[in-house]
């Protein structure tokens, strides 16, 4: 499910002030859709979607200069509806009388920047856009390794938790333990964080929960992380296929977005930290274009063309 965001939220996530309207900042947010309403300035409502936060810039302040005093009253009492959010000003302008009057009528909070209107225009995008994202939830475990979210998947009791701990103590970094609320930041980026009740908090079979910001410090956590690609862990079986050359990546879809997927069989003497390491490495070379399984079938194929020769 999605996250539900107030005005209050968006204040502390942008760089926004209040001009008025403290006492409703509880206003609920619905949608991170955001209206410059240029058009409803001129009175053409037609199509003006009151739900949305309304952007007020340079062109609409200076077009309201032009228009009478019943001419604005009307046109900001049309906008002010109850389910509008809140107004925000950019570049340093200011709201006419007219619509700070219409404000109060509806207990609408009015918030400025001096940020130019695009400018606070992707900002408060980007944050209402992941806030407002739905949220599924993956059973697992998600790290920050090298600068990559690693999202560690399988089986009960497979040392998921296990393995993130000694992640941790070899200096990475932990986002969620046993459940991860994902959501899509866009077409092609998956977003990982923990849900609130488990913020820092690891539960270890045989010694209970412990609280990794407490006992590793904060920089052994992240709050949410961007996930690269997802690792399974599967239990080793003596009939099982293995991808020997590591061109075996699968692909697993999440709200919409392709996730690479690797397989990593579990036995004992396997150090799993260091094959994570190792695998988050290899996945950060390929993204440069350096690929090993590249470079070993062109090596095969060079020694097989001179020995046919």
């Amino acid at each position: 499910m999605a996250k539900e965001l107030t005005v209050k939220d968006l204040l502390d996530n942008t760089r926004l002030k209040i001009v008025t309207g403290e006492e409703y900042l509880d206003r609920k947010i619905t949608t991170p859709d955001i209206s410059r309403p240029g058009l409803e300035m001129t009175g053409y409502f037609n199509y003006y979607a009151p739900e949305r936060i309304q952007l007020m810039g340079i062109t609409e302040t200076s077009f309201s200069q032009r228009m009478n005093h019943s001419e604005l009253l009307l046109i900001a009492r049309k906008m002010m509806q109850p389910n509008t959010p809140t107004f925000v000003v950019s570049t340093g302008r200011e709201l006419p009388e007219e619509f700070m009057q219409a404000a109060q009528e509806n207990h609408i909070p009015v918030l400025a920047t001096e940020l130019t209107s695009s400018k606070i225009l992707a900002n408060m995008t980007y944050f209402l856009s992941g806030g407002l994202a739905e949220r599924q939830s993956v059973h697992g475990v998600l790290v920050d390794v090298f600068g990559l979210g690693v999202l560690i998947t399988g089986d009960s009791g497979v040392g998921k938790s296990e393995t993130a701990l000694e992640l941790v103590q070899r200096g990475h970094r932990l986002i969620a333990d046993d459940r991860v609320d994902v959501y899509a930041q866009d077409e092609e980026r998956l977003v990982g964080e923990p849900p609130a009740i488990l913020r820092n908090l690891m539960e270890l079979r045989g010694v209970g929960i412990i609280d990794v910001m407490d006992l590793f410090g904060a920089g052994a956590v992240r709050s949410h992380a961007t996930i690269a690609f997802n690792l399974h862990l599967a239990k080793w079986h003596d009939d099982q296929e293995v991808d020997r050359l590591g061109n075996g990546e699968e692909v697993i879809n999440i709200q919409g977005v392709g996730l690479p997927r690797y397989v990593l069989p579990v036995q004992a003497g396997r150090n799993l930290a260091v094959l994570i390491e190792t695998a988050a490495k290899n996945f950060r070379a390929k993204q440069m274009g350096f690929d090993a399984t590249e470079t070993f079938n062109n090596n095969l194929n060079n020694l097989i063309a001179e020995n046919s020769n």
